[in-house]
């Protein structure tokens, strides 16, 4: 190949190159269990819904999963998990938060008030997203399978739904409404099919449960799945710049 030629095609190398890197997004999630990575040893059926929501997306995308089990909008905090997240972040990456099901346990190291301390704690995680200059985008709790008698669900989040979409609005943030969402959904497949949904295990599946388990909050793989679709539709609902990544 002559030089002339290898000058001429540098250039164009670098022009692709740039734009291949354009397309580039990184996603940053901090929340609880119901979004977090959980472990799949000894055939460990539970997921959370940030597990499952790469195989929506392209190899373009980078998803770092902060999210963590049993923690709510202050423990997170307090125990230096936001520490440790809000130093990799950077500018025109996207997190995505979401807490309230562990801002509502009574103990003192997670409990938080709807409407002053759990606000407080949304804003200033909001807040410090975009000093980095990166891009925050809310999601309010999923909802827990918990029926009434005339088979609609209980609103089992109360103010700390409400709190999350009135900040979105207030903060002009983008809002990604999971509670509403996986409500219609858990009511479509009914009080006995939305169990294949959550974490309802035979004795004997695994080790880590060997009793099994009935649980109404936790999801499984399905499950988890079904709730990262949701939440992909509601990236495109928003208009988020992140549904380019998406694989079509």
């Amino acid at each position: 190949m002559t030089k002339r030629k290898i000058l001429f095609i540098i250039p164009i190398i670098v022009i692709i190159m740039a734009f291949k890197n354009s397309d580039k997004k990184t996603i940053y999630s901090i929340g609880d269990s119901t979004m977090y990575n959980a472990s799949t040893e000894n055939n460990y059926p539970g997921r959370g819904w940030m597990q499952m929501i790469n195989i929506f997306f392209n190899d373009q995308t980078v998803i770092n999963n902060l999210a963590a089990s049993g923690r709510s909008s202050k423990s997170y905090r307090d125990e230096g998990l936001w520490n440790k997240a809000i130093t990799r972040i950077k500018a025109d990456d996207y997190v995505f938060i979401q807490f309230g099901h562990n801002d509502e346990k009574p103990d003192s190291l997670r409990h938080t008030d709807p409407q002053t301390s759990f606000k407080e704690n949304i804003k200033n995680y909001v807040s410090e997203v975009l000093s980095k200059g990166a891009h925050p985008i809310l999601f309010t709790s999923i909802a827990r399978r918990t029926f009434d008698s005339n088979g609609k669900l209980k609103d089992t989040h109360s103010e700390y739904v409400s709190v999350i979409r009135d900040l979105a609005k207030e903060m002009n943030i983008p809002l990604v409404d999971l509670n509403k969402t996986t409500t219609q959904m858990i009511e479509k497949y009914g009080p006995e099919e939305s169990k294949k949904l959550f974490l309802y295990v035979q004795p004997g599946v695994t080790s880590k449960l060997p009793d099994g388990k009935k649980d109404d909050t936790h999801l499984c793989e399905f499950g988890a799945t079904k709730v990262a679709e949701l939440a992909v539709e509601g990236l495109k609902e928003i208009n988020s710049p992140l549904v380019k990544n998406l694989l079509k």
